[in-house]
């Protein structure tokens, strides 16, 4: 039904659009959990904060499993560089996220306040560091990765963890945890009444332009002094993968050249800074600020996958290993068949969630709470 190239774009498309869901939604629970200690002043605040996304941080997270899974089927090249060569920092986000599910579970099992807050703690962690680590990784994809591939298209990472702590990567983890803690405070001023609201409220104003000004400094620091690699030869889009069979040069047009060659790529930035600087303004409507901020949030990443493309990943030890959609897929037959598994059941998942949010939907009070001490975390 779709030839080679038009399957690999509408895999690109849809991981996308997964990275897009990941980032909205686990966003607001990395948000929430690296709030907890700081808006939640007392154990029952606590546990009102804990509970407005105690029924659904399962399934969120699941997104992030979605989107591992599908580069592992769709790029195997991708799958195995990031992970091969980023073992350490995945294991650092695992690690981190280890603290969630025990967090959640075990918090309000005794009437300790000491095992209490060292579970606030635990959450903190778990919802502070993955963001941190996977804003690095942005940072990282945008200035290319040292990798390279010898003749039988094995991946060699030629780098070291602590080189992916650079200054701009840096930035970028800061970028990622501000994300989520304005994404964060938003919701809970959407699911929660009295005074976490009320300091939910102050959170998003001092966030909100934070985050703005760092996103504006980080573009900035993109155009002005980060170089964009240019394919001058290549196999064709529909050629079978093979990432060597192509002419990459180092210095090409740079970033916003190639924004100005695709013009209609600008509505991503002005979509990223438009959402979010619009949710920031909206005060007392936070369902609306919500929706806002997540199309916000979906304009950084298309930022992203359209200053990229057609490169996935950029290397920066030899420009002609550098993965593109167009050679660094599964095979033909491969993507046909995971495309029409996912249009089968995608939206069985999608309306099974819509549903659990419609059932648990309402603010959430420490009244509620009260009431169910033994069924609520």
């Amino acid at each position: 039904m779709f030839d080679y190239e038009t399957i690999r774009l509408i895999w690109w498309l849809f991981i996308g659009v997964v990275a897009i869901g990941f980032a909205i939604t686990e966003g607001f629970d990395f948000g929430i959990g690296a709030l907890l200690p700081f808006l939640g002043r007392t154990d029952l605040e606590r546990r009102v904060i804990i509970n407005t996304v105690g029924a659904t941080w399962e399934g969120n997270q699941v997104w992030l499993i979605l989107l591992g899974g599908a580069i592992f089927a769709i790029w195997p090249p991708v799958y195995a560089t990031l992970f091969s060569g980023l073992y350490a920092a995945m294991l650092l986000v695992l690690f981190a996220l280890f603290f969630r599910p025990a967090g959640f579970d075990y918090r309000s099992k005794l009437e300790n306040p000491t095992w209490r807050n060292a579970w606030d703690w635990g959450l903190f962690v778990g919802g502070a560091v993955p963001p941190i680590l996977l804003g690095v990784l942005v940072g990282n994809l945008i200035l290319g990765l040292p990798f390279h591939l010898d003749a039988d298209l094995r991946s060699f990472y030629d780098g070291s963890f602590w080189g992916l702590l650079n200054p701009f990567a840096l930035w970028c983890g800061v970028i990622g945890l501000l994300t989520c803690l304005f994404q964060g405070a938003i919701f809970l001023k959407w699911r929660t009444e009295g005074d976490i609201q009320r300091r939910a409220q102050q959170a998003v104003g001092i966030l909100g332009p934070a985050l703005l000004v760092m996103l504006a400094i980080a573009m900035i620091w993109v155009i002005a002094g980060i170089g964009r690699p240019e394919i001058t030869t290549m196999a064709g889009t529909e050629a079978p993968s093979n990432p060597l069979h192509k002419t990459v040069v180092a210095a090409g047009g740079g970033w916003l050249q190639h924004f100005a060659a695709h013009p209609w790529m600008f509505v991503a930035p002005l979509l990223a800074f438009g959402g979010l600087g619009a949710s920031w303004l909206v005060g007392r409507a936070p369902g609306l600020a919500f929706l806002l901020s997540s199309l916000g949030i979906a304009g950084m990443l298309l930022t992203l996958g359209f200053g990229l493309f057609p490169f996935l990943l950029i290397s920066t030890t030899d420009p002609n290993s550098s993965l593109t959609l167009w050679d660094a897929s599964a095979s033909h037959f491969t993507l046909l068949l995971s495309f029409w598994i996912t249009v089968v059941f995608l939206p069985i998942v999608l309306l099974y969630t819509r549903w659990v949010y419609r059932v648990i939907w309402g603010s959430v009070t420490e009244e509620k709470v009260l009431q169910d001490q033994h069924t609520l975390y």
